[in-house]
């Protein structure tokens, strides 16, 4: 049997709530509409390419996001020592390079970031602050990771939602 992407049921956005439960409604929202862009598609359609000249995939945006999960909450929040899945220093971008990937797999990659995620945010203050581990060192809190996270996604989800279009027809939501 073809392994498809599993079918999800969306949690609705928080329309009144704090400021945290909105901040974690909201990235759970877009966290769940990659994974209602990818309902239903084989490993080869999750890894058909939108459009020449690019190369992107959903399994790619799938991968891509696992890995900034893991830089934004993990290794630079949490100072976490993160094994990628795909990154490599001679490899930067290899998230976005399908080839030969396990869609299943990459799946519950993507399934363990964003709970390993939360966990690494569970009960710090909006407030805290650390230095990134770049060469800027520039300091952030915790607030705008959440927020940076929800620009990540639905960006990305603006092109989730193309490549769909253009696979299978499927747009909206």
């Amino acid at each position: 049997m073809t392994w498809r992407a599993p079918e999800i049921t969306r949690t609705p956005e928080p329309l009144v709530a704090d400021e945290r439960t909105m901040l974690e409604g909201w990235l759970d929202y877009h966290r769940q509409t990659l994974l209602v862009k990818c309902a239903g598609l084989t490993a080869e359609q999750l890894t058909t390419p939108s459009v020449e000249p690019s190369g992107l995939t959903l399994l790619g945006l799938v991968r891509h996001l696992a890995e900034v999960e893991a830089w934004w909450f993990r290794e630079n929040f949490a100072g976490e020592t993160v094994d990628y899945p795909y990154f490599t220093p001679e490899r930067p971008d290899a998230d976005f390079d399908v080839t030969g990937a396990d869609a299943e797999a990459d799946f519950a990659v993507f399934h363990r970031e964003v709970e390993l995620a939360r966990a690494a945010a569970a009960g710090h203050s909006l407030d805290e602050t650390f230095t990134e581990k770049t060469p800027k060192q520039r300091t952030f809190n915790l607030r705008w990771v959440y927020t940076h996270m929800i620009e990540e996604y639905a960006r990305h989800n603006g092109h989730a939602d193309l490549i769909r279009e253009r696979l299978d027809g499927v747009t909206g939501d």
